[in-house]
């Protein structure tokens, strides 16, 4: 019975050991969902001191192989809600990761592609977003990118889509591969989003952009400054990184 009960301890501490060393190495993540045969999940990596490096998605290859093409957009495995780690140390509260079968309003962007939507309110907030007032109270520009235009109504339960008018699909004459979005609600900004088309995922390994800075930031932390897609090992990473600390103004 002793050593039953040893050995149970062995156990136990080689879990904690295991445990301890995920994120010994930097790595932060939050809870595995099931995305069609695949799967997808979040994760911070952090500086000795907590300030976060790097905030991804990772989707792995069987996601983006079984994803369905030209079918019911409204289909539930469409749209999942991924969680952060409780140390994830950013702005962000939860990311929206929203795979379009057959593209979206807006002539540009009917190609299959994902939106991934970096939240800083709430599931329970955006849940609440509908159409009316609230999506036409628009922030004070200086919290948006300049120039970023909203041409198009807001989404209800997602928000008001803000653009780059000098983005390729919009003023280059060029097919929609990836471009960067923000997104506001009732006076505030509530997300900033990279949208990118399966094709282009499937055919990059490694891609980075700078991500457009507002003049102001309504709360103060690390926000990322740089976007970067990177395909290893079966996955794919869409990450946020090159953090800067703004203060609140």
């Amino acid at each position: 019975m002793k050593k039953v009960f040893l050995s149970c301890l062995a156990v136990a501490a080689l879990a904690t050991a295991c445990k301890k060393d995920k994120e010994d190495d930097g790595i932060l993540r939050g809870a595995v969902v099931q995305l069609h045969d695949g799967k997808a999940f979040t994760w911070t990596k952090v500086n000795t001191d907590g300030t976060p490096k790097q905030l991804a998605i990772t989707v792995t290859d069987a996601a983006l192989k079984s994803v369905p093409i030209d079918s019911d957009h409204g289909n539930h495995q469409n749209h999942l809600v991924l969680s952060l780690h409780p140390k994830h140390n950013t702005p962000f509260n939860h990311v929206l990761l929203d795979w379009n079968p057959s593209g979206h309003e807006g002539p540009m962007y009917m190609l299959p592609h994902f939106d991934f939507h970096y939240y800083f309110t709430s599931p329970a907030e955006v849940d609440a977003i509908v159409e009316g007032p609230a999506m036409n109270n628009h922030p004070d520009p200086a919290y948006l990118p300049a120039g970023h235009i909203a041409p198009a109504p807001g989404v209800p339960k997602m928000g008001k889509h803000w653009l780059d008018p000098t983005s390729g699909e919009l003023s280059g004459g060029q097919i929609f591969t990836q471009t960067f979005i923000y997104g506001s609600y009732d006076g505030k900004v509530i997300f900033m989003e990279p949208m990118i088309t399966k094709a282009f995922i499937d055919t990059t390994k490694n891609f980075s952009r700078p991500i457009p800075q507002p003049a102001k930031f309504r709360e103060t932390g690390y926000y990322p400054t740089k976007m970067s897609i990177k395909r290893h090992d079966g996955v794919t990473d869409i990450i946020l990184e090159d953090f800067v600390r703004r203060q609140a103004s």
